[in-house]
């Protein structure tokens, strides 16, 4: 559908500039574009790199272990239905820690290893678990201490003070954690809801209304 969009929206460019005969802006706004792009790319590397690095350090050190201690009594509340010694803990306190930090390119593949995991206590496999759900929700709105990514672009674009941002990034993402936890609670009281009561056990003690039938 992503892929849909896009190029409709290209194929509307080019028609509007065809129809008022500029044609050559679309070029022109092309090249520009790539140009941009790279000088962004090569603006973040050192940024990514620093903090990747910063990254391994608290790996190495045991730093992130102890975050990942203090995250789970809240990874517990958050995965009722994931056993505490399973694989996919361990990955979604890891993709939890990276996002803290800010680090999303670092904390994508820990979040695709979760859901992998994840997978393999789901039921259904045709349709997303409430865990996978609420991994989805906290790793889209995850509270970011460091906004690594949006530093290193503003330093790229000559900003007088890049970290700035840190303070209303910290709140923003906050408020978005609590807004994703509150629904994912709320969404995940309705299924238990709707999903369809298992029928009684056939076979227990009989009632005196069933012998009193049966004679």
């Amino acid at each position: 559908m992503i892929n849909a969009i896009w190029l409709g929206l290209i194929l509307i460019g080019f028609g509007f500039a065809a129809a008022q005969g500029k044609i050559e802006l679309v070029t022109s706004a092309a090249f520009d574009g790539a140009k941009t792009g790279v000088t962004v790319c090569f603006g973040l590397i050192s940024v990514l790199v620093f903090w990747l690095g910063m990254m391994r350090l608290a790996e190495d050190s045991g730093l992130l272990k102890k975050i990942a201690r203090l995250l789970s009594p809240i990874v517990t509340f958050l995965f009722p239905d994931v056993p505490k010694n399973h694989p996919a803990m361990g990955y979604i306190l890891s993709n939890m820690s990276a996002n803290l930090l800010g680090l999303g390119n670092a904390a994508t593949p820990m979040g695709i290893k979760a859901m992998q995991e994840l997978q393999t206590l789901n039921p259904d496999k045709t349709a997303a678990s409430p865990a996978m759900c609420t991994l989805l929700a906290l790793n889209t709105a995850s509270i970011t201490l460091i906004p690594t990514t949006l530093i290193a672009i503003r330093m790229n674009y000559q900003s007088a003070n890049p970290t700035d941002i840190v303070g209303t990034t910290l709140m923003a993402t906050a408020v978005a954690t609590l807004a994703a936890i509150v629904m994912d609670r709320w969404y995940r009281r309705k299924f238990v809801r709707s999903r369809p009561k298992k029928p009684p056990v056939h076979g227990g003690p009989v009632s005196s209304s069933q012998s009193e039938l049966k004679g």
